[in-house]
């Protein structure tokens, strides 16, 4: 049995040597990646990975049947998200004159899996680099996520708490390993001992979630660099197939590590609108509470990950700082921030969206507050699409109603779970504003409301040329809103006519004048 931090064995050298030659794929160039588990050789159409003869705690390639078994696993699973990716296994033979092919009827040495080569440049941590993950893809993303989790297979059976308890175990174990030159061993332990409080804290909700089925097969390594844009659309690929049991779990424990990705990248805005759409498709709102402990397990899993490549790398030090970078970020997830309460009101083309997006990821625990916006509730409470235009009868007072209920139900529930809540909507009577700060009273938290004012002008060009919104305004509605009578209004008046950002300076001027 192989250590795991051993270099690859001599036994897969050659089958190595002979993946990464040119004459193999008849004469096509071979680009080589190395990760910590597997080997994968790029050529022409196609991709060849190689699973490394290899044992950790929580994965065990160590024989050729491991391998093999883990192959077959691997396109199975994977077909359930990249159906037109994944071809098939594939063997590396030897004949009876010792020499290697790919397939045929000789001693089976290796297994690989066989896959369909996509673009290098449309990997998802490739775009982020370049800036290509837009708010289109975000939503297409999280919508491609939800419709996953949806349909992945349900495990009841599963004790989701005990096996995230585990996990963090494992945590501690792997980085307690590392040099403490490498990593600052005092700053592990104090970091473990927060992990296991936050778990054994939460493990309640987690048996609840567990019995109400948010347990299911999921995909387990769901990072940047396993998604791509493949046909025009995301697609989640290289799903965990060696352990089932760090892939059956909580959905939202299977969202985490993307969320954690992003957010290490900085890419806070692109963290938080992904969260809100998967929340706006599933309504999992309860969930946040344990989103904090998942979002640093998943990044003391980078950790180590990143501690056993140091292992094999001839520069080390890159390793060692990215591992160090992970921890930190693990520790600052289980530091809660008080959750707040802001409303963004104000008449059709003011902003409100706009406003509550851009400042919605500096609110609270990240990534960033839950948006509840009235136009797109209204949409769920009457079981239409988002960009389904309503007909009158969509908007009477009754509806409104039930539209502003369902509003303080859900900030409520984000509220109790520990999260930041924006609410988007034009609190236009003094009923809805007094409610939304007798909920805030309530439950102790601070309250913000502001008012975004522009003038007529602008607010017609801004509906005017909107599309593809969830808000049903037109330029006629926008006339029949300035007539409108609001009531006493308390709430701080923004001038939105100007650019986002100095909209978004008012906002929080005001916020920070009231708390003063």
């Amino acid at each position: 049995m192989h250590d795991a931090t051993d270099p690859v064995p001599g036994g897969q050298d050659a089958a190595i040597a002979f993946l990464a030659d040119p004459a193999t794929h008849g004469g096509a160039l071979v680009r080589r990646i190395d990760t910590h588990c597997s080997v994968v050789f790029l050529t022409g159409e196609h991709a060849f990975k190689l699973k490394r003869a290899i044992r950790y705690p929580y994965l065990d390639y160590s024989t050729l049947e491991r391998r093999q078994r883990a192959c077959e696993d691997e396109v199975a699973l994977n077909r359930r998200t990249a159906p037109a990716l994944y071809l098939g296994t594939l063997t590396v033979t030897k004949d009876a004159g010792g020499s290697l092919h790919l397939g045929g009827d000789g001693e089976v040495v290796e297994w690989l899996v066989q896959m369909r080569r996509f673009p290098d440049d449309s990997s998802f941590d490739r775009m982020a680099e370049r800036g290509l993950l837009t708010d289109a893809l975000m939503d297409a993303t999280a919508d491609t996520i939800a419709a996953f989790h949806d349909r992945a297979e349900v495990r009841t059976e599963t004790a989701a708490g005990a096996s995230l308890m585990e996990i963090v175990a494992e945590n501690a174990v792997l980085l307690g390993q590392a040099p403490p030159a490498v990593v600052d061993q005092d700053a592990v332990r104090a970091f473990n001992q927060a992990a296991t409080a936050a778990a054994a804290q939460q493990r309640s909700l987690l048996e609840v979630r567990r019995e109400r089925g948010k347990v299911r097969r999921c995909h387990g390594d769901l990072h940047l660099r396993n998604l791509c844009q493949f046909e025009n659309r995301p697609t989640l690929f290289d799903a965990i197939e060696f352990d089932e049991r760090l892939a059956t779990i909580d959905v939202l424990y299977d969202l985490a590590f993307l969320l954690m990705d992003l957010w290490h990248r900085g890419l806070y805005p692109q963290a938080n609108r992904l969260l809100n759409r998967y929340i706006d498709r599933t309504g999992d709102i309860a969930g946040l509470a344990a989103l904090p402990l998942f979002l640093s397990t998943r990044a003391a899993i980078r950790a180590h990950v990143a501690l056993a490549a140091s292992a094999r790398a001839a520069e080390k030090s890159r390793h060692y700082a990215e591992a160090r970078q992970y921890l930190d970020l693990a520790i600052s997830f289980l530091q809660p921030q008080r959750p707040s309460l802001l409303a963004i009101g104000g008449l059709s083309g003011t902003g409100k969206t706009i406003q509550a997006r851009r400042i919605a990821p500096s609110l609270g625990n990240p990534p960033g507050a839950l948006i509840r916006r009235s136009d797109v509730t209204r949409k769920r409470i009457l079981g239409v699409a988002e960009t389904t235009r309503l007909p009158p009868a969509g908007y009477t007072p009754e509806v409104t109603h039930r539209v502003y209920r369902t509003l303080l139900e859900e900030a409520e529930v984000g509220l109790r779970a520990g999260q930041a809540v924006v609410i988007d909507a034009a609190c236009a009577r003094l009923e809805e504003r007094t409610a939304l700060a007798a909920l805030a009273e309530e439950l102790c938290v601070p309250f913000h409301g502001v008012c975004l004012q522009a003038p007529l002008d602008v607010r017609l060009a801004r509906v005017g040329t909107r599309t593809g919104d969830a808000s049903d305004a037109t330029t006629t509605v926008v006339h029949q809103q300035d007539t409108r009578e609001v009531g006493p209004l308390a709430w701080p008046r923004i001038d939105a006519g100007h650019s986002a950002a100095e909209t978004t300076e008012a906002i929080v001027a005001a916020i920070s004048r009231s708390e003063g």
